[in-house]
């Protein structure tokens, strides 16, 4: 059977994805400008970013809410 993946993994993962595009849309600019592909990459970086962020304060919620129902 499959094991899901905890919404902090998913989010770490995330976050990494919109360093990794981040990374790679400075490089971008700093070679060629702000061109079409760089306006895409800070688009899908700042989208990764956000998710990420969702995701782990999803994590915490659930962590909150599961700690709550034991007491």
């Amino acid at each position: 059977m499959k094991r899901r993946q905890s919404p902090l993994f998913i989010g770490i993962i995330y976050a990494g994805l919109g360093a990794l595009f981040t990374a790679i849309a400075i490089q971008s600019v700093s070679s060629s400008g702000w061109g079409i592909f760089a306006y895409i990459l800070v688009l899908i970086a700042t989208l990764d970013f956000g998710s990420g962020l969702r995701m782990i304060m999803m994590h915490f919620k659930i962590k909150s809410a599961n700690n709550k129902k034991k007491k």
